[in-house]
């Protein structure tokens, strides 16, 4: 068996000797594409590979039809919209995602850019401070609860919308549930989103809803780009002098964002939530470990295609 590594943007060092060390060790062969510049360079290094770890590559039919030999796919991290799942599931390859691996990372990050933001983004001028502030956590999964911890340890109100966890264990880990995204919106100063970019929530994030919010809201997304409505925001953000929005996903409508919110506007270069070092290596080797529980065991504990 021979388990393919294709990252355009590699793991550290240490991260792929974790990954090898668990491949070999499990008898199987491991190879490395690292640093591609051309997709045809993917296409030819998939003929043979039984299995594949990727990072934010794009797998699509083309790869998948070439990939003759794949059984599985490991997308080391939470997001896997880079994969094409139907197309997938048609060839009759599993599809993963390696939840919870990234999340504190994306956490910190988080809060990074909210301590900037309410800083005024260390222009010299007096800022606020977190503590006491109400924070809303727009969907409780893996993220969403690392920023809860985090939250606590700054003093803050913490309230959570998730239409699919139940209020129980919110309300276990001491956060307030809100029955609705609007609720949400509307009770709390700083809104950290963590919602998926699926069918549902694809532009959810508009100028009715974000409108709600108060004086001086803090929008902060280390999500996906495309949950927000960026034609909304922008007019929003022209109605409302007061709102701040950050992100770790550069919009599409960056220049105008930057252009027009001077002081209320910041955005990542490219997508640094996971960018640390803890978060390559747990994200690599966790790929590496559903692997060869799948192919020796058939676990498909993290599948996210049916």
């Amino acid at each position: 068996m021979k388990i393919l590594v294709a990252t355009e943007k590699p793991f550290a060092k240490v991260a792929v000797d974790g990954i090898r060390k668990e491949i070999e060790g499990a008898g199987y062969e491991l190879a490395l594409l690292e640093k591609y510049t051309d997709k045809a360079q993917l296409l030819d290094a998939v003929k043979d590979a039984n299995a594949l770890i990727i990072r934010s590559d794009v797998i699509d039919n083309e790869v998948l039809d070439a990939a003759k030999e794949l059984k599985i796919v490991v997308r080391a991290g939470a997001g896997y919209d880079n994969v094409d799942l139907e197309a997938a599931t048609a060839h009759g390859v599993c599809v993963m995602n390696t939840p919870g691996q990234n999340s504190n990372a994306v956490a910190e990050l988080a809060f990074g850019m909210m301590i900037m933001a309410v800083r005024n983004f260390y222009d010299g001028k007096s800022g606020t401070e977190l503590k006491g502030k109400k924070l809303g956590i727009h969907a409780y999964g893996n993220v969403g609860r690392n920023v809860a911890r985090i939250a606590k340890g700054i003093g803050m109100e913490i309230y959570a919308y998730d239409a699919y966890c139940p209020k129980e264990v919110m309300e276990g880990d001491g956060i307030v549930p809100v029955d609705s995204a609007e609720a949400l919106y509307e009770t709390c100063n700083v809104v950290s989103l963590h919602i998926p970019a699926t069918a549902e929530t694809k532009n959810s994030i508009n100028y009715d809803l974000v409108n709600r919010m108060p004086k001086n809201g803090l929008l902060v997304n280390t999500a996906r780009k495309e949950v927000i409505n960026e034609a909304d925001l922008l007019r929003l953000m022209n109605d409302r002098p007061d709102l701040k929005y950050v992100t770790d996903i550069m919009p599409v409508h960056h220049a105008e964002f930057a252009e027009q919110f001077p002081g209320r506007y910041f955005s990542t270069p490219k997508k640094m939530g996971a960018q640390t070092a803890e978060a390559n290596i747990n994200a690599g080797i966790a790929a590496a470990k559903q692997i060869v529980g799948f192919l020796k065991d058939g676990c498909e504990k993290f599948r996210v295609n049916k």
